[in-house]
């Protein structure tokens, strides 16, 4: 018997129906796997999740540092501008 291989967003959105509160026992017998596979999922799901909110929060920091330094340089071509009193009344 061959193994079937079962993608990660799949692997998640199984474990997720268990999450919400389907009955394990439903969601095995509907994907045919062994409650074993289940919660072995489950457990790697649930250890990844501070993963996750970490990446997205290091995300939001290089965001915040682009846009500070956007801001500078328009602010340096900004006060440029008023120099060479071309900026418009």
């Amino acid at each position: 018997m061959t193994r079937r291989k079962w993608d990660p967003k799949t692997k998640a959105t199984i474990v997720l129906q268990g999450l919400k509160g389907r009955p394990v026992a439903d969601i095995c017998i509907e994907h045919q796997i062994s409650q074993a596979q289940y919660y072995q999922w489950r457990d790697q799901f649930m250890t990844r999740m501070p993963q996750l909110f970490a990446a997205t929060e290091r995300r939001e920091q290089t965001l915040a540092r682009e846009n500070t330094r956007l801001k500078k340089i328009i602010g340096d071509l900004t006060v440029e501008l008023k120099k060479t009193d071309e900026w418009p009344r």
